[in-house]
């Protein structure tokens, strides 16, 4: 290791400022359990339950998805705060609680066998005074003399591996802890896991680890997916655990994945120590990571920690925290385990790293809406595991915020890893005269004068049909996966617009083989492939299509309740203002923008060249009202249930109900299946909003209302199903 005083000396400002930061969150959490009024019991059982549903559905976006939509900072701290009021209202504990259950990654498509010990997950922290806890707690129930083995945590995704005489027998994911996807055919194809082991080896036995996806071969992978127009992966942990999970084991072999092994179960083996243990599996030739530090004390734990605060950043792939455990085996044993994970180890999490380094410039992008966002190019900077050179400012407000001048040094750190942000300016480095850059006055692509709403945070330009990064903005949208889901990117796009090929969506339609074949690195199996892709959008539903048309303001929730109320774009296209704000849930704001967007002659003859060429126009409506048990209800869907969420919705309108897209005041309850979305039960707690399940649900019905709803539904058109 380099001189820790030296790191000390090069970290310190980078440490003061992530100090800082620690201590605010920690007081304001303290101030706020201190200061905020007691819940009663009801509060309780609704911040519980809510806190469990958003648990559940983030875990399954995480482990399953590899699509987090939140950082783990703020899973933690809600996972932390259900551990709290579980403790405090006992009465509410429940043995399903995530609280209690290590995140499942069980995916279709994989044969599922149980571990022959339970695989559970670590404790966290991102508090070092909950490190000094756990060593006080663990000094207090041994009385006696141990040390700690310190590792990296590697940001990967969970493996088990079975040898058996020497043999790799079996490979399976973490799953729900209790039985895992069988990925041993995959596992065979990464590089440093050995098939066949040598040395001194026992005859049986099981060793833990993480399969993770070095910076190189991350770019790597992206870089192809690009090329192939294929979205690319949001960090190293999503890709190495998408790739573990392909389907076809020769295509993980192209993938670059990496595996470093830290744990074998006590019951498998025995060893004296924990650092016995790997020392032994490195024998026999299997991967263990050689940075493990034994320590003796809390003082040699923060030193640990404080140099590979720095130095990870260093490192060729993600690592997000130390693992601190009881090296002793006999200790282990003593300390045992919770349902979720063992008393004997912690894991420190490192907080979202942090660099300093100056603007070069500022450039301004227009967006497809012809938002205007300012986008700071940076010093190159190394940032977990990355260079940085670019960084959104996100709207003139947020300049304004910050105060940046022009060649200011600002604080750069990644929001969960993954995107640049800027989060602060360091004054002290500002240059003498430096000026506060001037945000354009008209569109930088097209020169239109901007315009900005008085309750719009950012800039537009108003050009929507002349603009040429709207324009091509517009085709990327029509052609994304929620709207037509035709087979082609950015790179496709541009083509076609320099080409002058495709202005509008409706182009896309006219293009021949020929004139495809014209684009730059495209062969004739490019061409079929995309001409494919432009077919079978012609069945996608009218409310995807809709959707795909790209009115300001209307997503898809928005594009379904349109759908659903008009029934073709015929009606959509006479309806009035009024007319419109009878739809459920659109506002004066939307209701105005779809209103002049069926008011200008270009979409309108755009429209009638999308018919020509066969798309969706019109939907079929659902049965007639059975009861009035849900009249004068709003009520929001979300999640899956027993049955298809049309049927749900059938169910809500054949009994008087109103089916909603969002949560408001007026909602009456959300109606949460499985894995609801987490904005939804957000919002529903901080507007009261009752929430209640299938079950309940059902029993507000007549008896015969569920059926005679389902049966209308099934003899209407199919429509696209999306799940919040």
């Amino acid at each position: 290791m380099a001189n820790l005083q030296q790191i000390h000396g090069i970290a310190k400002p980078l440490y003061l400022g992530i100090f800082k930061e620690i201590m605010y969150l920690c007081s304001l959490r303290a101030y706020t359990r201190a200061h905020a009024p007691k819940m009663d019991k009801e509060q309780a059982k609704n911040r519980i339950d809510f806190l469990r549903a958003s648990l559940r559905e983030n875990s399954r976006l995480y482990y399953v998805e590899n699509a987090p939509v939140i950082s783990d900072y703020e899973f933690d701290m809600q996972m932390h705060e259900l551990e709290s009021l579980e403790a405090e209202y006992p009465q509410f504990d429940s043995e399903d609680s995530p609280t209690h259950k290590v995140g499942s990654d069980l995916e279709k498509g994989f044969v599922q066998r149980p571990h022959r010990y339970p695989m559970l997950s670590l404790a966290n922290t991102y508090s070092i005074e909950e490190v000094e806890e756990f060593a006080a707690r663990a000094e207090k129930s041994l009385e006696k003399g141990f040390t700690y083995s310190c590792e990296l945590k590697f940001d990967g995704t969970a493996i088990c591996l079975s040898y058996r005489n020497g043999m790799l027998v079996q490979a399976l994911t973490r799953g729900d802890g209790v039985v895992g996807d069988d990925v041993t055919a995959n596992a065979r194809r990464i590089s440093n896991i050995p098939l066949r082991l040598h040395g001194d080896y026992p005859a049986e036995f099981e060793i833990r680890g993480e399969v993770l996806m070095p910076y190189e071969a991350f770019d790597n992978l992206n870089r192809e997916r690009e090329e192939q127009e294929e979205a690319p992966f949001a960090n190293p942990r999503n890709a190495a655990s998408g790739s573990l999970k392909l389907i076809d084991p020769q295509e993980v072999s192209h993938r670059g994945l990496w595996c470093t092994l830290y744990h074998i179960p006590a019951q498998s083996l025995s060893f004296s120590s924990h650092d016995e243990a790997l020392n032994a599996a490195a024998s026999w030739g299997l991967p263990v990571s050689s940075d493990r530090r034994i320590c003796h004390n809390i003082s040699e734990i923060r030193e640990y920690i404080d140099y590979w605060d720095v130095q990870r950043k260093f490192l060729p792939y993600a690592t997000d925290g130390i693992v601190i455990k009881i090296n002793e085996m006999e200790y282990q044993r003593a300390l045992g385990y919770t349902s979720k994970s063992p008393r004997w180890a912690v894991a420190y999490k490192f907080k979202a790293e942090q660099a300093c380094t100056p603007i070069l410039s500022i450039d301004y992008q227009v967006g497809r809406t012809g938002a205007v966002t300012p986008v700071a190019n940076l010093e190159p900077v190394q940032l977990s595991g990355t260079v940085v050179k670019r960084a959104t400012l996100v709207n003139a407000d947020q300049m304004e915020m910050l105060d940046i001048h022009e060649g200011d040094w600002v604080y750069v750190e990644k929001g969960g890893e993954i995107i640049p942000k800027i989060t602060g300016v360091e004054e002290s480095k500002r240059a003498p005269g430096a000026v506060k850059p001037s945000f354009p006055a008209v569109c930088p692509d097209c020169g239109t004068p901007l315009v900005r709403a008085e309750d719009e945070a950012k800039w537009f330009c108003p050009n929507k049909d002349g603009c040429p990064m709207q324009i091509k903005g517009e085709l990327l949208h029509f052609m994304s996966r929620k709207a037509m889901n035709i087979l082609a990117g950015e790179m496709t796009v541009e083509q076609l617009y320099n080409l002058g090929l495709a202005r509008t969506p409706a182009d896309l339609y006219d293009l021949s083989v020929n004139q495809l074949l014209c684009l730059e690195g495209w062969k004739e199996r490019s061409a079929m492939r995309f001409r494919k892709s432009l077919e079978e959008s012609r069945s996608v539903s009218f409310e995807r299509v809709l959707f795909a048309l790209g009115i300001r303001f209307v997503g898809e929730t928005t594009a379904k309740e349109l759908a659903a109320h008009f029934g073709n774009i015929d009606a959509l296209e006479a309806a009035d203002l009024q007319s419109l704000l009878e739809v459920p849930d659109i506002g004066e704001v939307i209701a105005e923008s779809v209103y002049s967007y069926f008011r200008n002659p270009e979409h309108l003859a755009q429209i009638e060249r999308l018919k020509a060429a066969g798309l969706q126009f019109s939907s079929s409506s659902t049965g007639a009202a059975v009861s009035d048990a849900l009249a004068g209800m709003s009520i929001v869907v979300s999640g899956t249930f027993s049955v298809s969420r049309d049927e749900i919705k059938a169910m809500i309108s054949a009994n008087g109900g109103k089916n909603s897209g969002s949560v408001s005041a007026k909602t009456s309850f959300l109606l949460a299946g499985e894995k609801p979305g987490p904005e939804k039960l957000r919002k529903c707690e901080s507007l009261g909003v009752r929430i209640i399940g299938e079950e309940e649900f059902r029993s507000m019905l007549p008896a015969a209302s569920g059926t005679l709803a389902e049966t209308a539904v099934k003899d209407t058109e199919p429509q696209q199903l999306t799940l919040f």
